[in-house]
């Protein structure tokens, strides 16, 4: 005679949002928020009330959306909470500021379980935190598939913000950041690979190195932005906007060592994940001929005035028939030689 098993411990029904109803699925999502002095009023008011001490607020807003930007099937939903905020962050980041508030409409189907949204809400709390900041408010609605709007505040603690139209001809071109760790990430993901756990988790949640914007406005950068539709796209957006070519150095963009294996092991391309991969968030800058580059930033071109070529020109080793690719919004795919 053999001892019966012990029955499992019954697992509590998932509720749906529906079930939940809007005071519940706000009541899941806001959970986490603690007090900030930042915000003097946080959720549950009509409106938050964020302090402004510098005088000036840096806003940005950004949308990820299931389907076209991410896949619970890849990912989970506490990455995908971190990962809208780090995004979002990586702009307040770019202006040379920091994060002080963000407020997160959250969109989803009513037979969306409440564990996707208590993960979504984990992921959105501990980002904002990680970011420097809190989550002031935001807003539920039925959508057809998961989305996040979120928009954040930042405060330039009384620094100048650095634009997009700053640089100048001799500029030094510097990034800081990893480049196409993100891309190689998804692409093990999609082709089932086992392995590389370090690039899929920048796919799934990007580490923007946030502190390094404040950091270059401080040592004088001239413009600055974030790379998040691929690094020869948005440098273009940069030489564009303060018409200047920029001449980027393949030797200082080797893929390192995990990228160069991994693209062995799917037969990729490891320099096009660099050039043209967004969603690292790494953070690029143009900064004064001489200058010295706070640490973490690394040299990898200079900027020109136009000439033969035309202002907003990338060239990479003097070629500058890859600087059209890179993540277009509206195409289905990354834009390859457009």
């Amino acid at each position: 005679m053999t001892s019966k098993e012990p029955d499992s411990p019954a697992q509590p029904r998932v509720r749906t949002v529906a079930e939940l109803g809007e005071d519940g699925v706000i009541a899941l999502a806001t959970g986490g928020v603690r007090p900030d002095p930042r915000v003097p009023i946080g959720p549950g008011d009509d409106a938050a009330v964020v302090a402004a001490p510098d005088g000036r607020v840096v806003i940005s807003s950004d949308a990820i959306v299931e389907g076209r930007h991410f896949r619970f099937d890849l990912t989970t939903p506490d990455h995908v909470g971190r990962r809208a905020i780090a995004q979002n962050a990586a702009d307040i980041a770019a202006m040379g500021a920091v994060c002080t508030a963000f407020t997160v409409t959250l969109g989803c189907p009513p037979e969306t379980g409440e564990d996707v949204i208590a993960g979504i809400a984990r992921g959105t709390t501990r980002g904002a935190a990680e970011a420097g900041g809190v989550i002031a408010g935001g807003d539920v609605v039925r959508t057809e598939q998961v989305l996040l709007a979120v928009t954040v505040l930042g405060d330039l603690e009384g620094r100048a913000p650095v634009l997009l139209s700053g640089a100048r001809p001799g500029d030094v071109i510097a990034v800081c950041g990893t480049l196409g760790r993100s891309a190689a990430g998804l692409a093990v993901l999609l082709a089932g690979h086992e392995g590389f756990d370090g690039l899929v988790e920048t796919y799934r949640c990007p580490a923007p190195p946030l502190a390094a914007g404040p950091q270059a406005a401080a040592a004088g950068a001239t413009a600055l932005t974030d790379v998040s539709d691929g690094l020869l796209r948005d440098a273009r957006a940069l030489a564009r906007a303060s018409g200047v070519t920029i001449a980027l150095d393949a030797a200082r963009l080797a893929p390192d060592a995990e990228l160069a294996a991994c693209a062995a092991a799917l037969g990729a391309d490891a320099e096009g994940w660099v050039r043209t991969g967004g969603e690292d968030h790494a953070l690029l800058a143009a900064f004064p001929a001489g200058a010295v580059l706070p640490a973490g930033w690394r040299e990898i071109g200079t900027a020109a005035a136009p000439g033969a070529l035309a202002a907003g020109t990338v060239t990479v080793d003097g070629d500058a028939g890859p600087a059209a690719g890179g993540w277009n919004t509206f195409t289905e795919t990354e834009e390859q030689g457009r």
